[in-house]
């Protein structure tokens, strides 16, 4: 793991990274990172629904890219859940979340003094809104924003129970920038669930290509699987190879821009 002062020296404050759940789809994510690190492009806070507030998180507590990267191909389900003794309110139990936040970080560490800002959303069941978790222990955030009813057990937190996020915001533009973001690059997963869950991202996604304050990352996920682990290394490859897309072009938009400014032929 990184020091906090390497992790954040360089940082861009005003730029955020917004990733979306979809289960073993958020490999993909690392392969952003990849990405990212490659080109020098630090984001200063990230946010995360489900698998996506996994990755931000690692992001957020100073891991390198490549150190995701191997988290992400050596990831098993049971790293996040077991088997629960309480089957009333969940089928599995989420304390192995705990128990390796602690492995891996040697305690569990408050939101609030990671070395990069960071915040999961989950789902008010009571309020059926989203809320972002920024403050208190990091397990309790990760444990509620992957909280499936029915499989996964919620989370009791400020007289609300909060469960999985995507259930009303997958791609967590809007956390991003309530954290302070004023730019936010987004990578939403396309889960094979969203178009019964979540039409109303599926029509914001229209929003956020013309949003110039976005850069909007899509792998595609065609026939890779997204409740095994089994195309890992194919997920992170496509991560990259989208984000490299994705860059590029916002790249040749501000370029165009740039000469639009000078040139008002080159519009025509």
């Amino acid at each position: 793991m990184q020091t906090p002062g390497a992790a954040t020296m360089n940082d861009d404050r005003t730029l955020g990274l917004a990733l979306s759940g979809g289960a073993a789809f958020g490999a993909a994510h690392a392969g952003v990172l990849l990405e990212l690190e490659a080109r020098g492009i630090r984001p200063g806070l990230a946010v995360g629904t489900s698998s996506g507030a996994i990755v931000a998180a690692a992001y957020a507590a100073g891991f390198g890219a490549e150190e995701i990267e191997r988290a992400a191909r050596a990831f098993r389900w049971r790293d996040l859940a077991r088997w629960s003794f309480s089957p009333r309110i969940g089928l599995l139990d989420t304390g192995a979340i705990s128990d390796g936040v602690r492995r891996v970080l040697g305690f569990d560490p408050l939101i609030e003094e990671l070395p990069r800002g960071f915040g999961a959303v989950a789902t008010d069941l009571g309020a059926r809104r989203a809320v972002t978790i920024d403050r208190g222990p990091l397990s309790d955030a990760l444990r509620a924003t992957i909280a499936v009813p029915g499989l996964l057990p919620p989370v009791r937190r400020d007289g609300a129970w909060l469960a999985d996020g995507g259930m009303v915001d997958n791609v967590p533009v809007d956390a991003a920038r309530g954290l302070g973001a004023e730019r936010v690059i987004v990578v939403r997963l396309h889960a094979k669930w969203e178009s019964v869950r979540m039409m109303r991202t599926v029509r914001r996604t229209a929003d956020l290509v013309d949003d110039p304050s976005v850069v909007l990352i899509q792998p595609e996920m065609e026939r890779m699987a997204q409740w095994r682990m089994v195309d890992a290394p194919r997920l992170i490859a496509e991560g990259r190879r989208a984000a490299a897309a994705a860059l590029d072009a916002a790249d040749a938009r501000q370029t165009l821009k740039r000469n639009s400014t000078t040139s008002p032929s080159c519009m025509t």
